[in-house]
């Protein structure tokens, strides 16, 4: 299973357990603030906000729920204030990892991902240290299984809105497009009648480091801790690794 995004494959196969969406809803009630006070609470005129509410619905956060996060950003209630930033740093074996952080306190952040990075055989690094191996991308995943279409048609279903390139990987096919092209691809591909189990605008990397043994272990503890984080929005990383490794794990 090599390609453009191993770690969203990975966290898909695992699948997010139901002990999981409080902290799943958390998140996503921080990505919806964000986006409501930069662009204000209208989806509509919104896309930002459109997209995270998306996001939202497909784990079934209920709208008063949504509604009520939207409410507190545009400062119909009151709330917290979060600042967004990324950091960057090195796994096991060398991978590049980057975050998307939304924190209310930067130094408690920074204390707990500098430990994390330590515990599992990394380190945090300096701003633009591996930023410039990634791209930022759409990046949708179509599951094999139960598909009713074959490649040739799924190709040319996501060419003709934009996208940039199709990868088959063992278990299912992955798009890639530019964000700007993001919303048409998606839309294309569930008017097509079929459901993506990745779908979202993230970093992927242009290339992979291969991992093994002990350091292939650690990077999957690593990335899981940093994911687990109520502070990381999202982890991009450019690692690959033998499936038997994921499957023990």
């Amino acid at each position: 299973m090599s390609g453009h995004s191993k770690w969203a494959n990975i966290k898909h196969r695992k699948g997010k357990q139901d002990a999981q969406r409080a902290k799943i809803f958390t998140k996503l009630g921080k990505e919806l603030i964000v986006a409501a006070r930069k662009g204000g609470g209208d989806p509509d005129i919104n896309p930002s906000l459109k997209t995270v509410i998306q996001k939202a619905r497909a784990v079934n956060m209920p709208m008063e729920n949504i509604n009520r996060v939207i409410q507190k950003a545009t400062g119909e209630l009151s709330g917290v204030n979060y600042e967004e930033m990324t950091y960057e740093g090195y796994g096991p074996g060398g991978a590049a990892v980057m975050l998307d952080i939304m924190t209310d306190n930067r130094n408690r952040t920074a204390g707990d991902i500098r430990h994390l990075f330590s515990k599992y055989g990394g380190n945090l690094g300096e701003s633009g240290c591996v930023a410039w191996m990634f791209k930022k991308q759409g990046l949708i995943t179509v599951d094999k299984e139960g598909l009713n279409r074959d490649f040739d048609e799924l190709m040319m279903i996501a060419l003709d809105v934009g996208a940039e390139d199709i990868d088959e990987e063992e278990d299912s096919y992955q798009i890639t497009c530019a964000p700007d092209d993001y919303e048409a691809v998606e839309a294309a591909i569930r008017e097509a009648g079929l459901a993506p189990a990745v779908a979202e605008v993230t970093m992927v990397p242009q290339n992979n480091i291969v991992l093994d043994g002990d350091d292939a272990v650690k990077m999957l503890k690593l990335m899981d801790a940093l994911e687990d984080h109520d502070d990381v929005q999202n982890v991009y990383a450019n690692f690959d690794m033998d499936d038997d490794i994921i499957n023990g794990q």
